[in-house]
């Protein structure tokens, strides 16, 4: 994650409005009560992770994470987290899953700290959107999908 190091000074200033219009549709098409507990991935500076509950983020961009002002955050990959399984009532990702180094290990592991309820916005210029969409179709059941200007946005459980 070199890259997001480098540009972490402007990164809210590039992405803040359509990070914020991404996180209001996901948060429009979940029910997230105050006691939940949810785990954002890839959560940068921040901008995804208010969702008015317990959240605990976590990003691999030590530059990101220092502009992160929520209290609960942790540096690490997404290949690996460093929690229990099934304990989040959600699991979020915006628009960081194509940036995994190893996609599928990664989907495999937001689903096995996730109870049930997943979203993930998937950048549609990507690359590997097509490698994405199959492996969230083959370790999810998808019940919801909404084109947005620049992501699919998936909603998921297990």
């Amino acid at each position: 994650m070199c890259y997001y190091n480098k540009i972490s000074k402007g990164y809210n200033e590039l992405y803040k409005e359509e990070q914020l219009k991404k996180l209001g549709i996901i948060k429009n098409n979940i029910k997230i009560k105050n006691g939940d507990l949810l785990l954002d991935v890839g959560c940068g500076t921040g901008l995804s992770s208010d969702f008015g509950c317990k959240v605990i983020g976590i990003d691999n961009s030590l530059e990101l994470l220092k502009l992160n002002n929520k209290k609960n955050k942790v540096m690490s990959c997404a290949e690996n987290l460093p929690f229990k399984d099934n304990i989040f009532d959600y699991v979020v990702s915006l628009t960081a899953i194509h940036n995994f180094s190893n996609i599928e290990k990664s989907l495999k592991e937001m689903k096995r700290v996730g109870k049930n309820n997943f979203a993930f916005s998937i950048l549609k210029k990507s690359k590997k959107l097509n490698e994405i969409k199959t492996l969230i179709k083959k370790y999810f059941k998808v019940n919801k999908i909404i084109e947005e200007d620049k992501d699919l946005i998936f909603f998921c459980e297990k």
